[in-house]
């Protein structure tokens, strides 16, 4: 008897496990294990079914057989990241090798689980794939949210950020963009505001996760 996939934090009601495999019977087997303790699935019998067809846009992963026939798995999990698809991946073979294992984990794959495997084993496979995807898509939303308040600053407000955030100080920014070092601190205060952060090492984070920091100038300058 397997036990639920984690007791003290249980996935989301919301989350799908996709299954690929060529073979009716696993895929039926998947389907009322995943079932038994909650979890909604979608069945694919090849890539072309999967590739064809519309993903839910919710947190969840993806248990895919390596050996398909047309598109192996390995293929598929390299069309599925170039359509920006980023559901992880549990793989499951019956031929499974070292080569083909390292290849699906440098690839991004969870796990990698020869058949037969115990149902636990991929309960636990499971539980992984859902929480790195929740994570995932945390990290995505919030990214996005600091999109937005970038958005919010003016051309000079994103210069200012990008010299400070870069080390410099308010004497040198202006001086550097010809402004004077009252005006500097004006638009520095706006780019807190509106970026929602208090302190400066708030606001460099939000600017490394935005790639916006300037290459940092000398310090000479007055």
């Amino acid at each position: 008897m397997t036990r639920p996939i984690d007791e003290a934090h249980p996935p989301s009601a919301k989350s799908i496990v996709i299954i690929v495999d060529d073979d009716a019977g696993i895929r039926t087997s998947l389907d009322s294990l995943f079932r038994s303790v909650g979890l909604e699935t979608r069945l694919f019998g090849s890539p072309a079914e999967l590739l064809g067809g519309q993903l839910p846009d919710r947190p969840g992963c993806i248990v895919l057989d390596v050996r398909l026939p047309g598109v192996s798995g390995l293929d598929l999990q390299g069309q599925l990241a170039q359509q920006g698809i980023g559901y992880p991946i549990i793989f499951m073979t019956g031929h499974g090798d070292i080569p083909m294992s390292v290849r699906a984990m440098k690839a991004g794959a969870v796990d990698f689980l020869s058949k037969p495997f115990r149902d636990q084993d991929m309960l636990d496979a499971v539980t992984a794939a859902l929480a790195r995807d929740a994570q995932r898509r945390a990290e995505a939303t919030a990214k996005e949210d600091i999109r937005a308040q970038y958005e919010t600053l003016t051309a000079r407000e994103r210069e200012v950020m990008g010299h400070v955030t870069a080390g410099l100080m308010n004497k040198q920014v202006a001086g550097l963009i010809g402004l004077s070092e009252i005006t500097v601190k004006i638009h520095r205060g706006n780019v807190m505001r509106k970026m929602g952060v208090r302190s400066l090492a708030d606001l460099v984070r939000k600017a490394e996760a935005l790639g916006v920091s300037q290459t940092r100038r000398s310090t000479d300058q007055t």
